[in-house]
């Protein structure tokens, strides 16, 4: 277990993402990768109130939907940190403080439970003045509806404001960060938040942590793009310095008997502050894979590998 920045709660190496409960995995199928991701010593599950608006026939929330069902259903609430963000659904666009509140309650009514352990201002919203925004998630933690509060989609700029500010008023900061962050997608995050993650003791618990599937190994040319959902977001990826990526890991994967998604995901657990890469899965056979990546440990010559190959990323 590793431990979220200053907030005291602990969570497993490996988060799971709730973006395709109720898009490409529907209620059965997400319960039974929500049971075989517990059952392999995993406790930390990541939504967000938009998901899934932008499947036809959704209006959004249906993870969380899917989510709550499930905790319901399995008894389990106590045992699992469940991660939720605002300022996405179709009905609570943005982050003001009026729309913080209802959209805290909304999730907490879809999820079925008392609290959320982990609230992100899903992405930035440069209307509403900061100091309203951060005052907004402070009183949700003074009010007991969430233990910690979180950033996602924020420069390295904003979250030093953020803190600032919390810092000055006396607010609850945040203790974790949610950044774009993998193999072949490593400047922006380098460069501008991991040097305030560094600062500020926060927990990284990066998305996209497989690069919409395309680090599985799974898509390597543009047919096999048409084969999944998926497979647009992949396509970003899908040149030459992208497959260099992809032979890489494939190289160490063969020589360990591993998969590919489990190199990516433990070159992305062993950067500094990284606490636990999110990825998803819509169906269970695809969790043994992710689970593994937990336990993972790349040798130096490995990593070293894996650095020189994403270079041109970085």
């Amino acid at each position: 277990m590793a431990t979220l920045g200053n907030s005291g709660i602990d969570v497993f190496p490996l988060s799971l993402g709730g973006n395709v409960f109720g898009w490409t995995s529907d209620k059965d199928a997400s319960f039974d990768v929500l049971d075989q991701y517990v059952a392999g010593g995993g406790n930390f599950i990541d939504t967000a109130d938009g998901y899934s608006a932008w499947v036809p026939g959704n209006s959004g929330g249906e993870s969380e939907t899917i989510i709550g069902e499930w905790l319901r259903a399995r008894g389990n609430r106590d045992r699992v940190v469940v991660a939720t963000k605002v300022s996405q659904h179709p009905q609570f666009r943005g982050l003001s403080a009026s729309n913080v509140a209802a959209a805290a309650d909304a999730s907490l009514t879809r999820l079925g439970v008392e609290h959320i352990d982990l609230y992100y201002a899903h992405y930035d919203d440069e209307s509403v003045p900061l100091t309203e925004t951060a005052a907004a998630f402070d009183a949700l933690v003074r009010a007991g509806k969430v233990r910690a509060i979180a950033v996602s989609n924020y420069t390295g700029a904003r979250i030093r404001e953020w803190i600032g500010i919390a810092e000055r008023e006396g607010f609850a900061p945040p203790v974790a960060v949610q950044p774009h962050y993998n193999l072949v997608a490593r400047a922006r995050y380098e460069e501008d938040i991991a040097p305030v993650a560094a600062d500020e003791n926060l927990a990284v618990v990066p998305y996209y942590g497989l690069a919409s599937g395309f680090l599985t190994g799974k898509y390597r040319t543009t047919e096999d793009l048409s084969k999944s959902p998926r497979g647009g977001g992949a396509g970003t990826y899908l040149n030459e310095g992208g497959l260099e990526v992809v032979d890489a890991l494939d190289r160490i994967a063969r020589a360990r008997g591993a998969e590919i998604a489990t190199v990516a995901l433990a070159w992305l657990r062993g950067r500094p502050q990284v606490v636990a890469p999110i990825a998803s899965a819509s169906k269970a056979s695809q969790l043994p894979a992710l689970l593994a990546s937990a336990t993972f440990d790349l040798t130096a010559e490995e990593v070293a590998a894996l650095d020189a190959a994403s270079a041109k990323f970085a």
